[in-house]
């Protein structure tokens, strides 16, 4: 009788430390940005880093699920697999550079009506499975801070979408567009097209990606991550 007592103690114990060690799970969803974040330099690690640090041990596991070229649709077709599949305790969606900027240089974008329509219905099967929904407003395509980057008004008008989008569905917004133009007033003076937080006006280089993973922390850290 003692001996199937301290079994029984025992397997409670293990099963309770098993619980407590699991991670949480955060994937972040997009394009070929998403997809850079995950080189060693790139947000997604530099916020890993974040976490582990900041919280003395590392509690959460970071995935990433971007993929070059990817638009909204794009991610509506694969989030079952690279989304679902993982059993994310949350998801950060980040798209819509791709959905903009291939209008205006292959006519393959994606529609400001068709793209609000995907992104709900993308948002919609994850909030069905219980998982926290954080969704990015698209940054730059051009590091000019006055407004004269050719895709400006378009940016504007799609980020403007996820705004609405974020309030509509009960999402998190992460509103990197108007951070990163904050951030580009103060620091871009001359008004480079490039070489702040981009190497090319869109992907981030080395100071945009640890922007981008401060800027994500503190919105995570506001609403998920345990402090």
């Amino acid at each position: 009788m003692k001996t199937k007592l301290l079994l029984l103690v025992i397997v409670s114990i293990l099963l309770t430390s098993s619980t407590c060690m699991q991670k949480k799970k955060i994937v972040f969803f997009g394009d070929s940005i998403t997809q850079g974040g995950v080189e060693p330099k790139g947000y997604i690690t530099i916020l890993s880093q974040l976490l582990a640090g900041k919280n003395n041990k590392n509690d959460y596991e970071l995935i990433g699920a971007g993929i070059s070229g990817n638009k909204v649709y794009d991610l509506y077709m694969r989030y079952e697999e690279d989304v679902l599949a993982k059993k994310p305790d949350a998801v950060v969606i980040w798209i819509g550079v791709n959905d903009v900027w291939h209008k205006q240089i292959l006519h393959t974008g994606t529609d400001a009506d068709k793209f609000e329509d995907f992104y709900l219905k993308l948002i919609s099967k994850f909030k069905e499975k219980n998982i926290d929904v954080y969704v990015a407003t698209p940054a730059v395509v051009g590091e000019k801070w006055d407004g004269t980057n050719i895709l400006d008004a378009d940016l504007d008008k799609y980020s403007e979408i996820i705004r609405k989008v974020a309030k509509q569905s009960g999402s998190t917004l992460v509103d990197l567009r108007k951070e990163f133009l904050d951030h580009l007033k103060s620091n871009n003076q001359q008004n480079k097209e490039k070489g702040i937080l981009t190497y090319d006006g869109v992907h981030l280089n080395d100071a945009g990606n640890s922007f981008v993973a401060e800027k994500m922390y503190e919105v995570l850290s506001s609403h998920f991550i345990k402090q």
